[in-house]
């Protein structure tokens, strides 16, 4: 009689397969189907697979590690071939009476497959009304009132359920996500440049840049104002929080000032008669920048070189010291390269993690590494790219050729590679003129599609999972 292997032995072995294997291992007898069912295994496989979460982040509700490993991949199989009613479900939802600014999820970003996720987004247009919808169920959850002033600009912060909205004469107002109660305001002294959600550990703030070039820091939920600095007098400001809201980077587009950058503690706890601590970024002329979103202090930053006037991109490391005098701002210089001269200025710019920059010219999408080599170029447009949406997963673009396009990382790389996939289409051209905007979260991708007429509509696309599988993988 052949030795047999041993529960504690069989585990161990089990430890180096892939799911495959492991669901293979399954249909060999009762012993085997039990021990590749083990939660360690299937909680290993979830964390190699998707290595950029943590264990923390994976919300498992009802279910198995199994049945969310399975769930999720089905996910990314069908986000990866696009096919119209087997992969996906597109909707196209009405309500608003005038162009839509701004998008923003409110629902939690979070994967999960229990049968408790939901996806809602939120929009702010110019018929003076800031909405929610529900992306999976294509209709209105409510509605606000009309505002005394066209809604220009929102952000949200989903852990609280709160939507932030400002107004084209400067009017801040937070919003339950929930029921859409307001519940609390704050006036500007003139309108609005950057609004910016942060949400840290330690308590959430709103910082808010206005167009006389002022800097505020806000409490979240009450807006009870922390601080107010000038920052470009008489200049509109844009602002760029880093992933750990422990800095903000402070700019004013084609000027010859250069940008800030904050230490966001120092704003939101003033020392009396001392200006919060900063620095001046050593770059000339900004056009773009971005967070790195897998370091906490890693900033690129697209300006003119100061010999040449030619486009460069610089990478900068920020870094806090203390010392006798209080705090100084130490930016240090990573990597920095120039674009070819045959290039369009790019108009968008996003980073992948710290060595990858995506960058938007005209009708193109280019990569290249912070040193500036280019991994790839893409031509998939037919007319400007308009938004681009960036995460370790995959990456969207809209277009006024009324397309999205859905392009997926590849896994099997040690460096990044990215796959065009497909295009999602939008409406008929004899109403539209195209997508203006666009926004995903796990299960759904969400653009706004601009009518001929003035006014915008929503059209959601929702991936298919079939909950329940637990016999195979793509």
């Amino acid at each position: 009689m052949e030795p047999r292997l041993g529960l504690h032995e069989l585990l161990h072995v089990f430890s180096f397969l892939e799911a495959r294997d492991l669901l293979c291992a399954a249909q060999v007898d009762k012993v085997w189907n039990e021990v590749s069912r083990t939660k360690e295994l299937w909680r290993q496989l979830c964390l190699r697979r998707w290595s950029s979460c943590k264990a923390s982040q994976m919300t498992l509700g009802t279910q198995t590690w199994k049945q969310y490993y399975l769930c999720r991949a089905e996910l990314e199989f069908r986000m990866e071939c696009g096919r119209p009613e087997k992969d996906f479900i597109c909707k196209a939802i009405a309500g608003h009476e005038g162009g839509i600014d701004e998008l923003a999820y409110v629902s939690d970003s979070r994967c999960r497959f229990d049968g408790q996720e939901k996806s809602v987004v939120c929009t702010v247009s110019s018929d003076s009304t800031v909405r929610a919808w529900d992306v999976q169920e294509g209709a209105e959850i409510w509605s606000s009132p009309v505002q005394p002033a066209a809604l220009v600009n929102l952000v949200t912060f989903p852990r609280l359920q709160l939507v932030v909205t400002v107004d084209k004469l400067g009017l801040i107002k937070v919003w339950k996500a929930e029921n859409g109660q307001e519940s609390a305001s704050f006036s500007l002294p003139a309108h609005s440049s950057a609004l910016q959600a942060c949400d840290r550990p330690e308590g959430p703030f709103l910082l808010v840049a206005s167009a006389e070039g002022m800097l505020y820091a806000l409490t979240v939920p009450h807006l009870r104002l922390l601080s107010r600095t000038g920052v470009f007098p008489g200049s509109p400001t844009s602002l760029l929080c880093s992933p750990d809201c422990q800095w903000v980077f402070a700019s004013t587009q084609d000027s010859d000032l250069g940008p800030k950058v904050f230490c966001t503690r120092s704003l939101l706890a003033p020392v009396e008669e001392e200006p919060p601590v900063s620095t001046t970024c050593p770059s000339w002329r900004i056009s773009r920048a971005c967070w790195a979103p897998d370091e906490t202090a890693r900033l690129m930053v697209m300006h003119r070189n100061h010999d040449s006037g030619q486009l460069a991109i610089t990478t900068y490391e920020l870094e806090a010291k203390q010392s006798q005098e209080g705090v100084d701002v130490v930016v240090q210089q990573i990597a920095s390269f120039l674009l070819p001269d045959t290039m369009t200025p790019p108009h968008l710019m996003k980073a992948r993690d710290s060595q990858v920059i995506l960058l938007v010219s005209g009708l193109e999408l280019v990569l290249f590494t912070v040193q500036g080599l280019q991994l790839a170029a893409f031509r998939d447009h037919q007319k400007p790219i308009t938004a681009l949406w960036v995460d370790e997963s995959r990456v969207l673009t809209a277009s006024f050729d009324l397309s999205l396009r859905v392009y997926v990382w590849s896994k099997e790389n040690p460096l990044p590679v990215l796959k065009s996939c497909y295009h999602l289409l939008g409406g008929s051209h004899r109403w539209a003129s195209g997508f203006t905007h666009v926004e995903s979260d796990s299960v759904s991708i969400v653009g706004v599609e601009a009518r001929n007429i003035g006014t915008s509509i929503l059209r959601s696309y929702c991936f298919n999972i079939q909950r329940g599988s637990d016999d195979c993988v793509n």
